[in-house]
């Protein structure tokens, strides 16, 4: 039996979506600060309400995440001060090495879905994909 959702996390997958929406749209309209900066904030408020707040600052401020917690929050703090597209591009490459040990995982299980896995195994998306879902190592 799965364990029950409590409300804090119902709210902090509310707040997540919001922060993803806000982040989307704020790339939609041109990099806009306001949005990408209110797209930020739900989703790190978010964060810390589905997975609580110790384990966020656990995951965050590992040492071997210091670079890209580093990029992340950066970045962040580059798109709050107003140069949206250059913050964006830090919190990306962040975003990208903080949860690159998520990426088999995530790969393998979106491989198993019926059309999307025969997109993946296309000729020149395979070799890309694979490339992606190797584990470099899981510390």
């Amino acid at each position: 039996m799965l364990p029950a959702i409590t409300d804090y996390q119902k709210i902090g997958i509310g707040l997540t979506g919001f922060g993803i929406a806000f982040l989307f749209l704020g790339v939609m309209m041109l990099f806009d600060k306001g949005l990408l900066a209110m797209g930020n904030i739900l989703f790190l408020a978010g964060l810390g309400f589905v997975i609580g707040l110790e384990r966020t600052f656990r995951f965050f401020f590992q040492k071997h995440k210091v670079r890209g917690s580093g990029c992340f929050f950066g970045g962040i703090l580059i798109v709050l001060l107003g140069w949206p597209v250059v913050g964006m591009c830090v919190e990306a490459y962040g975003f990208f090495i903080l949860f690159s040990g998520f990426f088999p995982v995530v790969i393998n299980f979106v491989r198993r879905i019926p059309v999307i896995g025969n997109v993946l195994n296309l000729p020149g998306i395979r070799t890309v994909v694979n490339k992606l879902s190797e584990s470099p190592s899981m510390v």
